[in-house]
């Protein structure tokens, strides 16, 4: 017979298939469960303690996140058809048609930040926003240090005519 871990009146046994014993540290904060079968551990914690997207669904919550994904896909998708047309009509100043994508690019990215990615001005979004900008900063930094290299070993390097003078 093994003691309880919580050193209370319950006892796991060999000869019993499951048994639970239950800790409890602090009624407030979080329980703990353990559920020994075959060695098998599991953790029950408080209502209270469950992670973003862990929250139980119903019926209604579901139906509202599948209608928002359809709605960035519905989106998403006319944009880029708008972006298609734009590029190969005569109906749009063809000056104009470099503006026109930048625009419909960044809507594009609005689209997929909101409807896809869930960034909103909510405070529960302050950590995807600073993965997102974090991101884009290593973006940046990879691009910015790749065109400085770049154009410093252009600079730096001997022309093919200063090559063929040394070999003569």
């Amino acid at each position: 017979m093994l003691p309880s871990p919580g050193g209370g009146g319950a006892s796991c046994t060999p000869d019993k298939a499951c048994d639970t014993a239950v800790l409890e540290h602090d009624p407030e904060k979080f329980r703990f469960s353990e559920t020994t079968c075959s060695s098998n551990l599991t953790l029950h914690l408080h209502e209270s303690d469950l992670a973003p997207g862990d929250e139980p669904a119903d019926g209604r919550e579901i139906a509202e996140g599948i209608r928002g994904y359809l709605i960035g896909l519905g989106l998403a998708t006319l944009i880029t058809v708008v972006a298609f047309f734009v590029s190969r009509t005569s109906l749009v100043w063809q000056p104009s048609i470099p503006i026109a994508l930048m625009v419909l690019a960044i809507a594009q990215m609005g689209v997929h930040l909101v409807f896809f990615l869930h960034i909103t001005t909510g405070a529960e979004s302050f950590n995807n926003v600073l993965a997102l900008a974090f991101g884009v900063l290593i973006v940046f930094l990879l691009i910015v240090g790749s065109l400085w290299i770049m154009t410093h070993l252009n600079h730096n390097m001997v022309s093919m005519e200063q090559i063929i003078q040394m070999q003569r």
